[in-house]
Parts: structure tokens; sequence; C-alpha cells
């Protein structure tokens, strides 16, 4: 809604310069202030086609037809220079209203036919070898530009066109973990689609043009918290499906602390020695949802579902979820019998005669009982690493490990819940941060805004998610469900991919240009 009250202010912003400058080129005031009726009388004004405005239907392409549109407006009125092309497309309603009121700006004619004139008699004296006509023409052409004015333009479309794309459209991701091996890998290269489950239009409006959130080699964010828009998000192509991977901006990563390997949230800080040594004396930094942490993981359950994990195994309203064909677990292996040459052909570092943990997939798993019978291979009991589970009260949800884990059902939009001491551990921060409601506790009554709340309905969907190394990924199981609002778009596939995410090791080609979100 907010973003709608922000569009048509701009609308009537732009409709009242219209009805201001009009009159200046012959046109009635009037039709600035008609809708549809202005964009045809603008068109007219700079020598396009009526239909021409039928572009601003469309979306995306709209702002590209909207900011040239500006352009040629204003040099219509001759306003020829570079300064006066920046204002029209930064803010085309501040340039047109000065034109307006400025006793000295007069509109001339449609500036695209002008130029194609002026273009014609350059061709024509070529043709007919008339070399001075030509020379002259060229040396008093008034629409030529400089090269350094060129070059600037050049640089500037592009700048413009590659941050467009990439917020828009698609954008380029690297697998930086190995939380979703044997599926994705690091070093592996993505495409992420923006459009498939609806654009989310930009939040974050002062920030450096292809950065996410930090400033590469200097360091520092790349970008302003305000000013800043509400959150839109246009409709979606396809719905969120069980068992695809989603790119999703770090729900928790609202107050991060950075070290140099990752960041860490001011809980994690709080409650893990090793975070809190690996940041030193890190400011405490607070993040716009657009500006959090990136991350990939499988989406294992959607908005309504109920989750449970069973010795490892995933269940979802009660039945056994479809499992990814290379999910890996962590494995004890202790061997005498591997011929270790195949055994690193396989991807796998084990150490020579040595009972270390590793993450197998069961096809792995197979192949290395093949080649040694006497092999011991048993899963890797990890209830001692399991503390620090979401939700992080051990008194109301005792023995959750990671590989036994709920029943949790993942919030629907429009359900509600009721409110005790076990649903707020669970959907507190629902509540209070993803929801934007003011929660707050007093002699166990529970209040939202302000107002006395015994039940709760969830204003959005979520979703939750676990990376396919289910015994190497921080996800769902750590830090809780993934807002809808947070969602960052669909991994179509993988375009380049390196060894071990090193290109001294080799490329992978034969993941180059193959699919990011089937199931093997």
């Amino acid at each position: 809604m907010s973003i709608l009250i922000f569009l048509i202010i701009s609308y009537i912003f732009l409709s009242v310069s219209l009805y201001l400058l009009f009159p200046k080129a012959g046109e009635d005031a009037i039709k600035g202030l008609i809708p549809g009726v202005n964009f045809i009388v603008w068109c007219k004004l700079i020598g396009r086609k009526p239909t021409h405005a039928l572009w601003l239907l469309f979306p995306i392409v709209n702002i590209f037809v909207f900011c040239s549109m500006a352009v040629d407006l204003v040099r219509s009125f001759d306003k020829m220079d570079f300064i006066h092309s920046a204002i029209a497309v930064i803010y085309a309603p501040a340039i047109f209203t000065s034109i307006a009121l400025s006793k000295e700006d007069k509109y001339v004619s449609p500036i695209i036919p002008r130029e194609e004139a002026y273009k014609q008699q350059l061709e024509e004296a070529l043709k007919a070898g008339k070399s001075r006509q030509h020379d002259k023409l060229i040396k008093n052409n008034p629409y030529r530009k400089s090269v350094v004015r060129e070059w600037t333009e050049a640089i500037v479309f592009a700048v413009f066109a590659a941050a467009f794309i990439r917020m828009f459209l698609l954008e380029a991701y690297k697998i930086p973990t190995p939380s979703m091996e044997g599926s994705l890998l690091v070093g592996d290269f993505l495409f992420v689609s923006k459009a498939h489950y609806g654009i989310r239009t930009p939040m974050t409006v002062a920030m450096f043009p292809l950065l996410h959130n930090t400033v590469p080699i200097v360091g520092g964010e790349s970008y302003l918290e305000k000013p800043s828009l509400p959150y839109f998000r246009l409709p979606a192509l396809e719905s969120i499906d069980r068992n695809e991977p989603i790119v999703f901006n770090w729900p928790v990563g609202d107050s991060v602390y950075l070290s140099p390997s990752r960041s860490y949230t001011a809980f994690q800080v709080k409650t893990n020695p090793e975070a809190k040594r690996d940041v030193g004396n890190a400011p405490l930094i607070t993040r716009p949802i657009d500006k959090k942490d990136h991350y990939i993981k499988r989406c294992i359950a959607v908005a309504g579902d109920s989750l449970q994990i069973i010795n490892r195994q995933v269940y979802i309203n009660g039945q056994p979820a479809e499992n990814p064909k290379n999910l890996q677990f962590m494995y004890q292996i202790k061997s005498n019998g591997l011929n270790w040459n195949k055994v690193h052909e396989m991807g796998i570092e084990i150490p020579q005669n040595k009972v270390v943990p590793y993450y197998l997939s069961d096809q792995q798993v197979e192949e290395l009982k093949k080649m040694d019978p006497n092999i011991q291979i048993e899963h890797f009991d990890m209830s001692p690493y399991s503390s620090g589970l979401f939700p992080h009260d051990p008194v109301h949800f005792p023995n959750w490990t990671v590989d036994n884990y709920g029943p949790i059902y993942i919030p629907k939009k429009g359900v509600t819940v009721d409110l005790n001491p076990n649903t707020i551990a669970l959907y507190r921060r629902v509540i209070d941060v993803y929801d934007q409601n003011d929660f707050r506790e007093e002699n166990g009554t529970y209040f939202i805004n302000g107002q006395p709340a015994t039940t709760y309905t969830f204003k959005q969907d979520y979703y939750w998610a676990m990376g396919d190394n289910r015994h190497n990924s921080e996800d769902s199981r750590a830090w809780g469900f993934v807002p809808h609002d947070h969602i960052v778009g669909k991994p179509l596939f993988i375009w380049f991919s390196t060894k071990n995410g090193n290109m001294s090791n080799g490329i992978n080609w034969s993941r180059i240009f193959t699919s990011a979100y089937k199931m093997d």
C-alpha cells in the first residue's frame, strides 16, 4: 500500500509539471493532468507516434522508455547539456517545472525529427561529394557530443543497465560454503531469477551500484539505510515449491558483526565464544531486509506445513519428505583396505588409517563399502553438537537435536494461533520483527501494538530452509523461519564452476549450464 501511495504522489508531481510545461509548447495546460492524454501529447512534443506511450504500460521496460522520453522533452526545449539530461533521468518533474517557470526557455520543435533531418543532410552531403558542406555540418552540429560526454554517457548507461538487470531480473551468485553439497558445490556460479517469485522492488535506494552490502578492499557498508522505500513485490510467475533451492536474505542478519570470514548475529556472538573471538572488536551493524546477507538453501517446507525430523529423515505433514539424491550426512569412517587414489577421485579426502568424520551421500557410502568389505562406516552422533537450535528454548522444547527436531508449524498468512509460552518461543520474532508489530510481555500477559492478545494472525507466508549437507549447514534449524518478504529469487542454472572454489584447481566443465534446482 505504501509503495502505491508513493507512485501516486510521484505521478501527481509529474502531471503538475506537465500542466505547467505544456502551454510553452502550445498545448492546453489541462492536458497535462489527464491520464493517458498527457503522455500522448508528450510523445507528440518529442516527435514520437502516440502509440509509443503504450510502452509505458510494460513493467521494467517502462522505466527505460520514460527516461528516454524525459530526456527528449527537455532537448526539445534546446536543453542539450549533460546536466539537463541527467536531471531529466533522476527527477523529471524538477527540470520540467524549471523550464516552465523560466522566461528564457522556449519550446523549439520535436527533437527527434530535427535530429533525423540533420543526419539526413549529413548523409546527402557525403553522397554528393560535398566535403566542405559535410565538414561544415559536422563542425556546426548542435547535437554533437564531446568524446568525454560520449564515454561518460556510455559508462553511466552500462552501469545503470547492469545494476537494473541485477536489481530486478537476474543476479549472478557464487556458492561460498559447502552447505548445499553434493547438489550445489563450492565454486558454482549461478544465475538467479528475481522474477519467478515476484520482483521485489528496492527498499534501499542510496547505494553503490552493483554492490550488495559491503565495499570490497576498503570495507564498510555500501549503502545508506535512509532514505528507504516500503516493501513491495510484483506478482509472481510461480509459487515457491517444496524441495526447490531458493535464494533469500538471511532472516536474522539485521544486526550483525563482521569477521574476516563471515557475518555473525548479535545472539551468536553473545552465546558462542568462537564467534566472539572471530569478530574481535568489530562494531555492531544494522541492515535493512534487502541488504542482509544472501543465503541459498533448499525449501523443505512451505507455509502451512508441519515439519519434523526423526532420525535424520524429514517428515512433512506426517509423511516422509522426498530426499535429494546427493543428500549428505556426517559419518565416522575407519578402514585399512581402501584404494586411496579411487577415494580421492570420488572427491573424498579421507586421511589414511585414521578415524575421522566426513560428509557423505548414500551413494558414496555404498561405493566405499564395495571398495572395502571390512570398512567401518557409522553415522556421526550429532547430539553433543545440537546446542543453539531454534527456538533456543530447551525448557519448552527439550531433546531437540539436529537429527531429531520438531514438530514445528510453518506460519501461513491468515492463520491464527493461540499465544502461550510454547508458541511465543516459536513465533516471538515472527510477531515482533518480521510482521513488524510492537510485542511485549508483562506479568504473563501478551501485548501486541499496545493491546492485550491471546491469539495472533500471521501477516505473511513463511518457509523452512535446509542445506543438502545436513550436518554442515547453518539453516532454519539454527535461526528459524524465512519470511516471504526476504525471498530474493530462484536459482536457474550453473553458468560456471571451479573445483573447490579455486580457479587454480581447475574447472568443473561437466557442471556448466546444468540446472540448479533439480533434486538430483
